[in-house]
């Protein structure tokens, strides 16, 4: 593989610190050309110094020989003292600023001073801190906000979740945890990977390890659209639990229920059943790094498959049956219809019910005097 290098930098929010003093750090999402995803912290002090060697680096595309040459992004100057409401204002634009800087010429976006700028340092994984004082309070922008940089509303606060069991990483972006862990979320993935941080450690965790303080289900999750939503799979997997699908890659098929650890219910043809949603693409969406990058991802285990968990809620979550998904389906209620109408249709004519005939009138006692015979005639004297 060559030289490292950067394909996207998305700003998650920032972080209210109070060791050594109380100071602001901004969270960046740095994904890498060899499919890793980091977490980095720094603060805007850094980033402008960062900001004002890469100018001097390049000063015909900073627009210092010709104003009208210039194509690295604007960045202000940092106040004499940034409090929250700065921190808070600027981050807009410094998510434009991500943006155009990883899409800026190869020899800018790809050089070491920005590929070392945004390389995990030991106090991103390990941040000093004292546990005497106070954590450190993160606030999240909105969804909506990252994809428009321009409308920031206000912060997020994260939520807090707990292990059900103990969980061993596989590699270093994860992070272990022992049941009944605290730790905050930072970003749920509907891949089933959230990132969390717990006190100095950061990284992955499978969603299905943690469970909401309040109770057992998730209040995010979506409720079922057995109308059905037409994905295709772009990665082959095997089925290993009962309740799985084995489907190839290139398969269209059907999402009945997208759940928040990453196990999609869907339907292929008359079956339904799980599958991890990382492996699954909409239909008609173009994404030309979406193969490669899956192949050299795992799917996150399920809650069913955790030996030893345990809830602090004594009732379990919500569960609905592969049947029931099935027969809710609309696809099902179709075919049932169509199925009781053919049966209607060639129902033969000798078991239909034969019509009675009608019971005619009973006649009147004049009609009876004149028409019938002396015998009738005499039982109604």
């Amino acid at each position: 593989m060559g030289d490292a290098f950067i394909r996207h930098i998305e700003l998650l929010g920032y972080e209210k610190r109070f060791f050594p003093s109380q100071h602001y750090v901004y969270m960046f999402l740095v994904k890498w050309n060899d499919l890793s995803e980091k977490v980095v912290y720094r603060r805007f002090t850094e980033i402008y110094e960062f900001h004002k060697t890469l100018k001097e680096m390049f000063p015909i595309e900073s627009g210092d020989i010709n104003i009208e040459n210039r194509i690295i992004p604007h960045l202000p100057a940092p106040k004499w003292f940034d409090g929250q409401r700065s921190t808070e204002n600027r981050q807009g634009t410094l998510a434009e600023y991500c943006y155009t800087l990883v899409n800026l010429p190869h020899k800018i976006s790809r050089c070491l001073h920005v590929v070392n700028f945004f390389k995990v340092r030991h106090d991103d994984m390990n941040p000093v801190s004292d546990s005497l004082n106070k954590k450190p309070e993160v606030f999240l922008l909105p969804k909506d906000s990252k994809k428009n940089p321009t409308d920031i509303t206000g912060p997020i606060v994260l939520q807090t979740y707990r292990a059900i069991a103990d969980y061993e990483k596989s590699s270093t972006s994860e992070m272990a945890l022992k049941a009944g862990d605290m730790v905050d979320v930072v970003e749920k993935s509907e891949n089933g990977w959230w990132f969390c941080q717990m006190k100095n450690k950061r990284g992955w965790v499978p969603a299905a390890y943690l469970e909401p303080l309040d109770g057992p289900d998730e209040s995010e999750e979506q409720e079922p659209n057995y109308a059905g939503e037409s994905y295709v799979v772009q990665k082959s997997y095997t089925a290993v639990e009962e309740d799985e699908l084995t489907l190839k890659e290139g398969d269209t098929i059907e999402v009945i229920h997208k759940l928040l650890d990453g196990w999609w219910v869907i339907r292929k043809d008359e079956t339904t059943g799980y599958y991890p949603s990382m492996y699954l693409q909409k239909a008609g969406e173009v994404n030309t790094s979406m193969k490669s990058e899956l192949r050299n991802r795992s799917a996150p285990p399920r809650r069913s498959t955790i030996r030893n968990a345990k809830s602090i809620h004594k009732q379990g979550r919500k569960q609905i049956s592969q049947e029931t998904y099935r027969r809710n389906s609309k696809k099902y209620i179709q075919s049932q219809k169509k199925a009781n109408a053919i049966i209607e249709k060639n129902e033969p004519q000798e078991n239909k019910a034969k019509a009675q005939p009608a019971v005619p009138p009973r006649p009147s006692k004049d009609v009876i005097l004149n028409r019938c015979t002396e015998s009738t005639r005499r039982k109604i004297l």
